[in-house]
């Protein structure tokens, strides 16, 4: 298994917020983010952390402490289901060499962990293959389709990707 950790995002991770932030990671979520943009987003995942409405991470491996990328996950009610989202992305340079898989797995356990009674989801763009791969060798099960908007006024089509909840005593 590939050597990744998950760290609680922290005020040290802004930086690696700005790497995150490159056109090519960004491409599938409306292009890269202002500065004042990516300084709300930086305080919103720290703030998620004080009052429990949402668990961003950092990725980190034993060679890049500084982190090769980012995951969490965030309460969300889809038609009345309560599920828990979650949402990643590795750095170009970190890509293919299996941190998202592992980094996937770890949010998963932490998901359950917290309310094993949620199902966890994620919404990957219908044409993000590298994302729906994952999804699908995560165990996921597509459930359909669906317009999503993000970022704020872009409409785009995107893989609905669900994860049962653990049966009672296996989480």
């Amino acid at each position: 298994m590939t050597d990744v950790a998950l760290r609680p995002w922290s005020a040290v991770d802004l930086d690696l917020l700005r790497r995150n932030n490159a056109p090519e990671l960004m491409e599938h979520l409306g292009g890269p983010e202002s500065e004042a943009k990516l300084l709300a987003r930086h305080a919103r995942y720290l703030r998620g952390w004080e009052d429990g409405s949402s668990r961003m991470f950092a990725i980190v491996t034993p060679e890049h402490p500084e982190g090769v990328g980012a995951i969490g996950f965030w309460p969300r009610d889809e038609g009345g289901r309560a599920l828990f989202e979650v949402g990643w992305t590795v750095q170009a340079a970190f890509q293919g060499r299996g941190y998202a898989r592992a980094a996937l797995a770890q949010v998963i356990a932490e998901a359950h962990r917290v309310d094993p009674s949620r199902a966890v989801a994620a919404y990957p763009r219908v044409d993000n293959d590298p994302s729906n791969a994952l999804c699908r060798g995560a165990g996921f099960v597509l459930e359909g389709v669906e317009e999503f908007e993000f970022p704020k006024g872009t409409w785009l089509p995107s893989n609905v990707w669900v994860l049962p909840a653990p049966a009672p005593g296996t989480a």
